[in-house]
C-alpha cells in the first residue's frame, strides 16, 4: 500500500464518526494517481467541511506528498 493512500485514510478516519466505513481506492494512470474516498453518508459533511475547506486542505496535503514522489495526485469524494 502506498504512503499517500495511507495518508488519505489516516486523515479521513480522524475526521469521521464511522472510521470503519472509510474506503480509499487508488487508480493509477501513468505518473498520475487518483484516490477515491468514500465514507458513510452521515460523515460526508465532516469530510467536505464548510465551503469545502476540509476536503481542499486534504487535497493540498496530498498534492504536496505526491510532488515529493515526483507524481501527480488528485482526491475525489464519492
Amino acid at each position: 500500500m502506498s504512503t499517500m493512500k495511507e495518508l488519505v485514510e489516516y486523515m479521513a478516519k480522524s475526521l469521521v464518526n464511522h472510521p470503519d466505513a472509510v474506503v480509499v481506492r487508488e487508480i493509477e494512470r501513468g505518473d498520475a494517481v487518483t484516490y477515491r474516498l468514500s465514507v458513510a453518508a452521515d460523515d460526508m459533511g465532516r469530510i467536505i467541511g464548510k465551503q469545502g475547506r476540509v476536503v481542499n486542505a486534504m487535497r493540498i496535503l496530498l498534492r504536496v506528498a505526491a510532488v515529493k514522489d515526483g507524481r501527480r495526485a488528485t482526491l475525489e469524494i464519492v
